[in-house]
């Protein structure tokens, strides 16, 4: 394989990670967080055998771009992602760190995925064939798979510890968070999704829909955390091959889910690892999104 072995795992000696998640390892560091983008990919709710090179580099930069992009609209987490910034006990790890990793202020994590769709796909077509609705909200009747919708819809969703997350209705996230802040969340999630919107369609590409996190720092202020509009936490479409009425071609891992369709995994233990032509075009596919959106090579 041409590239460097996927980072499977950020352990650091005498560093415990204080949570890990499918992809991210995140240390606490006292007043601050170290967040470490792996190379690690799921599909089906499961973490594979295979990493993807490079993915978690292409996580963090993308991030770090659209977090820098969007402070006008919403102030953000991050802090540095220059290993020369970060503690001293760090510094030795930089070969690891570098370009993959953030040092980010901590905060208290508002507990729903605020989701924007402008497109009906996923859960969200699922959900609209069942019922004519998305998260509660009605959606004109004979709308297709991946049709465009009239507007933009704020979807949240409760954050599950393992598995899918659960789409909820505006009314429920008010009984979970408090109409106030569902209202703040809204304006600020459909807000930074016109903007990705507008930034992905210059670049030739449609953004889909995608997931933000919000955080509250000890002030009361609330803040965008966590990944910003990457492959993992939205559906990017090229432009030029969009053809509502069944599901689009991804700048995602979309090469892993079609083989493991092709394979006919039962999505039971035990977890494939995947050929090394599935890696490299997954791979492509990141890097792609990457340079496509921000105009760089990555770091």
């Amino acid at each position: 394989m041409p590239f460097a072995s996927p980072l499977l795992d950020s352990r650091l000696a005498g560093l415990v990670p204080h949570a890990s998640g499918k992809v991210r390892d995140i240390f606490d560091l006292g007043d601050t967080l170290l967040l470490v983008a792996t190379d690690r990919i799921s599909a089906f709710d499961y973490v594979l055998g295979s990493g993807i090179p490079d993915k978690g580099k292409v996580l963090t930069q993308l991030s770090a771009f659209w977090f820098e992009r969007t402070t006008p609209i919403v102030a953000n987490h991050v802090l540095s992602l220059n290993v020369a910034d970060y503690p001293s006990e760090l510094r030795r790890y930089a070969q690891i760190l570098a370009g993959r990793s953030m040092l980010v202020r901590k905060t208290n994590p508002v507990p729903l995925e605020c989701v924007a769709r402008g497109y009906l796909s996923g859960s969200g077509w699922k959900e609209y064939q069942a019922s004519g609705r998305v998260c509660g909200i009605p959606l004109p009747a004979g709308l297709r798979e991946s049709d465009r919708l009239p507007e933009p819809i704020f979807t949240p969703a409760t954050k599950a510890t393992s598995g899918h997350d659960i789409n909820i209705s505006e009314e429920d996230a008010a009984r979970l968070v408090g109409t106030d802040l569902v209202n703040q969340l809204r304006s600020l999630t459909l807000a930074l999704y016109s903007h990705g919107v507008q930034h992905a369609e210059s670049r030739g590409i449609i953004l889909a829909d995608t997931k933000f996190e919000f955080g509250r720092l000890p002030s009361g202020e609330l803040i965008l955390i966590d990944e910003v509009m990457t492959p993992d936490s939205s559906r990017y479409w090229p432009k030029d091959q969009y053809a509502p009425g069944g599901p689009q071609p991804s700048f995602d891992k979309q090469f892993v889910r079609d083989y493991l369709e092709a394979i006919r995994w039962d999505k039971q233990p035990p977890v494939p690892s995947l050929p090394e032509d599935v890696v490299l075009r997954t791979r492509e596919k990141y890097v792609e999104a990457f340079r496509r959106l921000t105009s760089r090579d990555l770091q």
